[in-house]
């Protein structure tokens, strides 16, 4: 039994290895153009993927592809956790911690009856509205991850990973101005422009280009809205085993099976979160999970892109679009009325 099993991995490992391989070279090259162009990876990653979309169709790498898309994406969500501590979330006090709570909870509340109003599934909504209010791709895909199956999934996890990262870079260059137009303190500079830009990188570049007491604030209140991801994840699990909704992005009503209450990766990232907190990992180590939870994501967005075929993409229509910059528009007006409204 013992070299049944063995044989088993090795055939399984021989199925996968093409598509893990094709997803690697896709994921090194988005990885290079992002360094060298300064355009998000995930965007990269997803277009270059999109031009590779044949190697998905039947052929040696459509398993590992496959793999890539689903598994390696888990891992990826999984290691996000070394990103944050105990200690990081404490020390920003209450006042930072009650602006998330309130902007990603009514954020994704608007989202999902805004999603309902122009025809589309609740969780729809969910998926989008909680790219939109926690951290941007990787909140998507940690969604996506979490939610049933469903013919119609795939596509609107891409279309929400373009749009949030589309968005997040618009929001990079404009945030910075609007601040500054706006004659925003340090801190409550840092708090509106970690609050309300998607992806962690944008925060980061956006910040630091005010002030590096800008940039540390924002870093610290975009670290908070990544903690968000954990209870988000859990009340669409839950939403999800009552059979409410359908993550489509159509209105297509078909449901796959429920997931489990916690999903694996999910329980995995809150371990992480409290190991990390205790201090018992070693910084090189730390530094090395961040790193490959960095890669299996960017890895698993490649893979989705080659999954996807443009003409699928487009039949998505105007209204999505509509729903995702109505989204982020809702969410910078909700963080400078609530930074206005407590100064």
């Amino acid at each position: 039994m013992t070299a049944l099993t063995v044989n088993d991995w090795q055939t399984r490992g021989r199925e996968v290895f093409p598509g893990l391989l094709a997803s690697g070279v896709v994921a090194a090259a988005a990885t290079f153009l992002s360094q060298h162009y300064g355009a998000p990876v995930m965007l990269l990653a997803l277009l270059l993927g999109m031009a590779m979309n044949f190697l998905s169709a039947e052929g040696p790498a459509a398993a590992g592809i496959e793999f890539t898309a689903r598994h390696i994406l888990r891992v990826g969500v999984a290691l996000l956790g070394l990103r944050l501590t105990v200690e990081q979330i404490a020390s920003m006090g209450w006042h930072p911690v009650l602006l998330v709570v309130t902007a990603v909870v009514l954020t994704i509340a608007v989202s999902v009856v805004a999603a309902r109003a122009c025809g589309f599934k609740g969780l729809f909504g969910l998926l989008t509205g909680g790219a939109t209010a926690i951290c941007g791709a990787s909140a998507a895909l940690a969604l996506a991850a979490a939610l049933p199956g469903h013919p119609l999934k795939e596509r609107a996890t891409l279309f929400t990973v373009i749009g949030v990262s589309a968005l997040s870079t618009l929001a990079m260059i404009v945030y910075p101005m609007v601040v500054r137009a706006l004659e925003l303190n340090d801190v409550q500079a840092g708090m509106f422009l970690g609050g309300t830009i998607h992806d962690v990188a944008q925060v980061v570049g956006a910040g630091y280009s005010v002030s590096r007491e800008t940039g540390d604030a924002a870093t610290f209140v975009k670290l908070l809205r990544v903690a968000m991801l954990l209870p988000v994840i859990v009340v669409a699990v839950t939403i999800t085993r009552l059979g409410i909704g359908a993550t489509s992005a159509d209105g297509g009503a078909q449901r796959g099976a429920r997931p489990p209450l916690l999903p694996w990766f999910v329980v995995a990232f809150a371990v992480l979160v409290a190991v990390n907190s205790i201090g018992w990992l070693p910084q090189p180590v730390i530094t090395l999970g961040r790193d490959v939870s960095s890669w299996c994501l960017v890895g698993a967005i490649a893979a989705i892109g080659m999954k996807t075929h443009l003409k699928e993409l487009a039949t998505v229509g105007i209204k999505p679009v509509l729903l995702m910059v109505g989204e982020t528009v809702f969410l910078a007006l909700l963080v400078l009325a609530l930074l206005r409204w407590w100064n």
